[in-house]
């Protein structure tokens, strides 16, 4: 068997930076419990890895749990500012594990909405990141997660103000093409910020050569992480056999009869597990 890895996969600078922040923070804390705000990344064995160390997580909503001067790493979705504002009268020490990449798009909607500019953000409103973003927004931001609901927006006295088109960083750039061109063509003062991370087109493009030399594609990442999902989607679009595993255990049994695979991985996949899993597929492919 030959497995063919896409060009550009697993771990994005981001997530890099978080993981590596944390491990940090348990190694400065022997004994002490270090805790994150939301799952540090979208990857169960990462996070088991780490829970082992002492790092626990508690969501947004149960903040108050956190006993007060504890350490709290903000994750690399980022949070909204009432939140570090919580952080900050329960006296903890807080590391900002914030991509930069997320940070700046923070910067940008506090900025322009202040401004009385349009903000519209593209992505999914359920998303972390989105929901950290939207925290730093003024009253003139609209959220949209598809064509069809940007298609729905009509701004009023459009040719009035300054409109920004944004997005959320691992949003789909197909999509995001389709919404400007409808913007550009519906409001004069548009100003387009491409806020989709490089590592997304990246990863996408690689997919799409990687799909024309394998009979299969196997999309390695967590089932809740955003990008993962997207790259799945690409990998079914492009590829008659393509299959979403979050680990090596979760390979179909076709895909060891095959003579080419290929593999690419989310953002918040680590290098260990992507070579297990090809180390899988050549093993059980040779007995």
């Amino acid at each position: 068997m030959k497995v063919i890895r896409a060009s550009v996969l697993g771990f994005c600078f981001g997530v890099r930076r978080a993981v590596e922040l944390a491990e940090k923070a348990l190694n400065e804390n022997p004994g002490k419990k270090v805790y994150s705000l939301g799952p540090l990344i979208h990857n169960e064995s990462v996070l088991k890895a780490l829970g082992e160390k002492g790092l626990s997580t508690v969501e947004e909503k149960d903040i108050n749990t956190i006993p007060d001067s504890s350490v709290v790493i903000i994750r690399a979705h980022g949070v909204a500012p009432k939140v570090i504002q919580k952080l900050e009268e329960k006296n903890c020490t807080i590391i900002d594990a914030t991509c930069p990449r997320v940070k700046a798009s923070q910067k940008m909607v506090e900025r322009y909405t202040s401004q009385n500019d349009y903000v519209v953000l593209t992505g999914d409103r359920n998303h972390g990141e989105v929901i950290g973003i939207a925290g730093y927004a003024g009253k003139n931001f609209i959220q949209v997660q598809n064509y069809e609901e940007a298609e729905k927006i009509e701004i009023k006295d459009s040719d009035k103000v300054n409109i920004i088109l944004l997005s959320q960083t691992t949003y789909s750039p197909v999509e995001f093409q389709k919404i400007e061109k409808l913007f550009r063509s519906k409001y004069k003062n548009l100003a387009v910020m491409n806020t989709i991370c490089p590592a997304t087109n990246e990863r996408q493009d690689a997919l799409l050569e990687l799909c024309k030399k394998v009979s299969g594609v196997l999309v390695i990442g967590g089932k809740n992480s955003s990008n993962t999902t997207r790259l799945f989607i690409t990998a079914k679009e492009n590829c008659k056999n393509c299959a979403h595993i979050q680990s090596e255990k979760d390979i179909p049994p076709e895909f060891f009869k095959m003579e080419t695979v290929g593999v690419t991985a989310g953002a918040s996949t680590p290098d260990g597990i992507i070579d297990t899993v090809e180390n899988t597929l050549q093993f059980l492919y040779n007995n």
